[in-house]
Parts: structure tokens; sequence; C-alpha cells
């Protein structure tokens, strides 16, 4: 009997941890489905989330490491101007990054004077640089050099030369021109067609940046060389159109207020100088009749000469005396001309209160215009270009009034220096 209790606890035993087993099996088993449940669901929401906004999950597989920044898809500096009449030189600088989680940089921008030196500029991009490692494990700052293209045709030769020799430099001349679309100092810049020949020159960096610019401007874009960079960086030069669009924007926007102020000075002067014209006509007219009264009453009369003789001196003296009088009293050159442009003139300020006129606004403006004209003309000297002011001087008014002050300004000025060199003397 005692052996067939031993059978039954054994069986027992065994049967109860057979079962607890299945348990625990089938409690894994629905812990299993439900992570692979959930796993498929967090996939399928991440590439759902991944198909509506990808630059949310780009590259999130992908562990952080330390990279090499780069300024975006931008390969190429621009030499921009700006309304303040500086440079903005933006360049696609390459820096180095120490964070894990690197982003692209925005390409860097310099705002520059073009009667400042490279030395600046060059100084304005290193301090955006990281400093370099030299072989004695030193660190300093990568030097920065700017290159230039130089022309074949710039070579020194001699003035004078063989029949044979001319010719042959006429046809590489003309076959030159053809082929280029950039010549020596042409001011097209960027815009210029066709390819470069030249080599690349380094430039000292006592140069001031706008001879730098005017030099480069023969081809269509100059290199800025930093130690240690993976190649020169190349910025497109700009143009004389480039450097003067918004002088040129400006002198447009003043041509045409001075064109709307043109037409009522014209009305106003053309009926000044008509004015004038009728005061003088009118002193003709008393001188001719005075005439006529002293032939009357000599000849035609009882008086005779011997009275009418002493009537016409004194009456002759008076007039001279109160006429030289007037010119005192005005500070006036006598002369005729300086009669007539005081009575011009003192029609012409009743006229222009009249049709509201103002003169000191056309004044300021037309020494505005006169000022913008002269650094588009600097501007065009540096490019050695010839400019077409009519196109941006709006009317022949307009060019008439800018050309009218500035034939005043030189005579002012001229007679100015011949009284301070009086002085002296």
């Amino acid at each position: 009997m005692k052996p067939s209790g031993r059978i039954n606890v054994v069986y027992s035993t065994t049967r109860s941890i057979s079962g607890e087993q299945k348990a625990k099996d089938l409690n894994q088993q629905g812990i299993d489905e439900a992570l692979s449940d959930f796993d498929t669901a967090i996939a399928t929401e991440a590439n759902e989330k991944q198909i509506r906004a990808p630059w949310h999950r780009q590259g999130a597989e992908e562990p952080p490491v330390r990279k090499q920044r780069s300024a975006g898809a931008m390969t190429k500096g621009k030499l921009l101007t700006t309304p303040s009449r500086l440079l903005k030189l933006v360049l696609p600088l390459t820096t180095l990054d120490h964070n894990s989680d690197r982003k692209d940089v925005a390409p860097l921008a310099l705002l520059v004077h073009p009667q400042q030196p490279l030395s600046y500029l060059e100084r304005l991009i290193q301090a955006e640089l990281p400093t370099i490692t030299t072989d004695k494990g030193d660190s300093r700052v990568p030097s920065v050099s700017f290159r230039a293209m130089e022309s074949k045709n710039d070579d020194i030769k001699p003035k004078e030369k063989l029949p044979e020799e001319q010719d042959q430099t006429n046809q590489s001349k003309d076959q030159s021109q053809s082929h280029r679309g950039v010549e020596t100092y042409s001011g097209a810049g960027r815009e210029g067609k066709g390819e470069d020949e030249g080599d690349f020159v380094r430039w000292s960096a006592s140069t001031e940046i706008g001879d730098f610019i005017r030099d480069a401007a023969r081809a269509k874009e100059f290199e800025v060389e930093i130690e240690g960079g993976s190649g020169p960086i190349k910025v497109a030069v700009p143009s004389f159109n480039d450097r003067t669009f918004y002088l040129r924007q400006r002198l447009r926007k003043v041509s045409r207020q001075i064109a709307d102020m043109a037409d009522i000075k014209k009305e106003c002067d053309d009926a000044a100088h008509k004015s004038a014209q009728r005061i003088a006509m009118g002193g003709c007219g008393l001188l001719v009749g005075w005439w006529y009264l002293v032939y009357r009453l000599t000849f035609e009369t009882d008086l005779g000469w011997d009275f009418m003789e002493p009537v016409t001196y004194l009456v002759s003296t008076g007039g001279i005396i109160a006429g030289y009088m007037w010119f005192l009293y005005h500070n006036r050159e006598v002369s005729y001309r300086s009669a007539l442009h005081l009575t011009v003139s003192r029609r012409q300020s009743k006229l222009y209160e009249v049709k509201g006129f103002d003169v000191h606004k056309w004044e300021s403006l037309v020494e505005e215009g006169n000022a913008i004209r002269r650094e588009i003309k600097a501007v065009a000297s540096e490019y050695d270009v010839e400019w077409d002011e009519t196109k941006d001087e709006h009317s022949e008014e307009v060019s008439k009034a800018l050309r009218e002050d500035r034939k005043n300004s030189n005579g002012n000025s001229k007679k100015k220096d011949k009284d301070d060199k009086d002085d002296e003397d």
C-alpha cells in the first residue's frame, strides 16, 4: 500500500508543475503578442509621420557624429551692392562644428566699403574661421588671400612693331574680341559671356577693395583662398550695372520729381521773361515819347531851344542820378543785364508763390541729382565704361536743369577761387 501512495504523490506533483508551465507559456505568449502589436503600431505611426513631414525624421536612424559644417548648397560667393553704398560679400565658409547635433549653417555676409583695404576684409573673414594646428602643435588663424584674373593682353610689349607683327596683332585682337565676352575693364563683370583667359594673380592686402573689384571686373569672378580649405572660393564680380543699381534708381526717382516741377517752373520763367521784355519795351517807348515831346516843344512852340536846353539837361542828369542810385540801393552792377535779371527774379518769385512752386525743394532736388550723377560717373571711371545718363535722367528738361546747376556751380567756384587768390596776393 505504501508504494502506491508514493506514486500518487509524484504524479500529482508532476501534474501541477506541467499546468504551471503551461500557464507561464500562455502568459508569455500573450505578452509577446502585445509587444509585437505595440511595435507594429509604433512603426506604422512613424512611417505615417515621415510621409507627412519627412524633415522631422530625416537622418534619425543615423547616430550623431562630428561632421564638417557646410553652408547649405551654396558653393559660390556673391558680391552685392546695398542702398548705403556699401558692398555686401556673401561667402559659403566651411567651419568645424564640435556639437553632436550638427546643423547646416547659413553663408557668411560681410559689409565692406570700397575704400577699405583688402587687409580689413581679410581680418573679418579670419574672425569667423577656426584656428588650425601647425606641424609644431601651435594653433594659429589661417591666412586669407585674394586672387583676380590677369588678362593676357596686359603684357608689356614694345610700342613700335614690324608691319607683319602689326597684322598678326590685329588678327589676334579681332579673334579675342569675337570669342571673349569680357575685355579689359569692360565693366561687364558677372554679366560677361564667353570663356575667361588668363592666370589668377594674388593681390596685396593693402589694395583698396574698390580697385581690386575694378581690376577683377575684366573677368566674371575672383577667388578667395583660405589656408587649409578644400579649395578657393569663387566670388562673382558685380558689373557696372550692379554697382550703380541703387544709385540709378535714386537718380530716376529724383529725375521724375524734377520733371514734375520743371513744367511749372518753365511756365513761370517764360511768363517772367515776357513781363521783363514788356517792361523793357515800355522803357523804350517812354524814351521815344520824351524825345518826341522835346522835339515838339522845341520846334513847334514859342518856347524854343533856349528854354528846352536846360530842361533836357536837368532831366537827363536827374535820370542818370536816379538810375545810379537805384543800382546802388539794390547792390547791382550797372548794366542792362543786371536790371533785367532783377526784374525777372522779382516776377519769378511772385509767380512761384502764386503757382505753389517750392524753390528750396527744387534746388535741393537738382543738387541731389547732380551729386548722384557724380557718384555714378566716378564708378563709370573706375570700370572705364561709357554711361548714357539720358536714359536715367528721364527727360531733356531734367538734363538741362542739372546742366545749368552744374554750370552755375562751376562758375561760382571759379569766381570764389579767384577771389581767394586775390586775397592771398
